[in-house]
């Protein structure tokens, strides 16, 4: 995993240079989802031992209907049958969400970040797939349009019947934290250390009084009186302005707002922000001692909601120091999609060839070379054609 130089005892670390940031770049979406998953294991190690008191608050943890997923009977049986590609993987979802309450956590906020985490359970071999939030898909309920509309409406559920119906997967798990949670784990660890440009300079300013319920359309030079928290974490937080650009320790509202930035550059450099904060995180915690670990995923359980159970995540500990990423991609690759204006939709990015996608998905997941993808993909494929050329005749010519 990436490492990044911090500071020790309150100095700043040496900045890495422009060519060394964008060779980091270069991990795409890695890092987000694995930190995600031994975040998740590592509270879940800590509930299990210590979670019968009542000094933590517990992991939200839920049951899926397994016969609700999408899974179809082709892919289960690959699932099962030894000898076939898809046999001995476990595959994740997970999620990261724009939760302002607890309950948003669950449902009715949309799915900013959408990974596929799959683990090789022999090999301990995981490879990892961003599938893009703006990407034009079947909702699971026969519904089409923007994939991160799933976790909204019909929560973890519906969002994971969603990635298993459009991408003939077998997804039975998942994985959702929502950004309060992500500010905890800053503050709890003192801080991270981000290079902020000076682009996003008044933008950082602008989202840390979004979150608080109170958005400054222009440059803030005064701070605006707050009348509004939409998350009990920011009740009483402390408006800190980042004045200058350059590399500097932020704190957890400042470094929540600069992953939500995304106007400057598209929505892929949004995600390559995202990326740079759980990065500085991964590189202050290996710094943090073990009481400031424990205190800071302590606090953090409360905003992780999850289907691994107490078994599911006993099964993923005795590897955990063998788990290794080998390879991440997106899906639909860059010559896989078309954005299109879709009317009241919005912008999509509308896969041109859904079953062409899913064969180079299922070849690079479980190196299969003569996947075959079930009707269910067909019918999504012709659907997302026949929508899409209402606003763009070209598409799929």
């Amino acid at each position: 995993m990436a490492t990044s130089a911090i500071a020790n005892k309150g100095t700043a670390a040496r900045k890495p240079n422009r060519k060394q940031r964008e060779s980091k770049k270069k991990l795409k979406l890695v890092i987000f989802g694995f930190e995600l998953l031994v975040i998740l294991v590592m509270v879940g190690v800590l509930y299990l031992v210590i979670g019968a008191t009542d000094e933590i608050e517990p992991i939200h943890v839920t049951e899926l209907d397994r016969n609700n997923l999408g899974i179809t009977d082709q892919v289960q049986e690959a699932t099962e049958t030894e000898g076939s590609s898809m046999y001995g993987y476990m595959n994740i979802a997970l999620f990261g969400v724009d939760a302002k309450t607890e309950n948003e956590l669950f449902k009715s906020s949309r799915s900013d970040t959408i990974m596929i985490a799959s683990i090789n359970m022999d090999s301990g071999d995981i490879k990892l797939v961003s599938v893009y939030r703006d990407t034009y898909l079947n909702l699971g309920t026969d519904k089409y349009n923007k994939c991160n509309g799933a976790y909204s409406a019909g929560g973890a559920e519906q969002a994971v019947k969603m990635l298993n119906m459009n991408l003939d997967m077998d997804i039975k798990d998942f994985v959702t934290v929502g950004y309060a949670g992500l500010a905890e784990v800053i503050d709890g660890l003192g801080g991270v250390w981000i290079d902020v440009d000076k682009d996003e300079l008044k933008h950082i300013n602008n989202y840390q009084y979004s979150i608080l319920g109170k958005y400054a359309s222009k440059y803030i030079t005064v701070p605006p009186d707050l009348n509004f928290t939409p998350d009990e974490y920011f009740k009483n937080y402390e408006v800190k302005l980042v004045t200058e650009p350059g590399y500097q320790r932020l704190n957890g509202l400042q470094a929540t707002a600069y992953c939500r930035i995304r106007y400057v550059g598209s929505d892929f450099q949004r995600t390559e922000r995202q990326r740079e904060v759980i990065r500085a995180i991964e590189a202050q915690a290996k710094q943090a001692s073990l009481t400031t670990l424990l205190s800071t995923f302590e606090k953090a359980a409360g905003d992780i909601y999850t289907s691994l159970s107490e078994e599911t995540i006993k099964e993923l500990l005795p590897k955990i120091a063998d788990y290794r990423i080998v390879d991440e991609g997106a899906f639909p690759g860059v010559k896989g999609r078309v954005s299109v204006s879709m009317g009241a939709k919005g912008s999509c990015e509308v896969p041109e060839n859904l079953t062409s996608s899913v064969v180079w998905l299922h070849k690079f997941l479980f190196d299969d070379e003569q996947y075959e993808v079930s009707d269910t993909v067909k019918e999504i494929s012709n659907q997302i054609l026949k929508d899409a050329r209402v606003y763009n005749s070209s598409i799929g010519q």
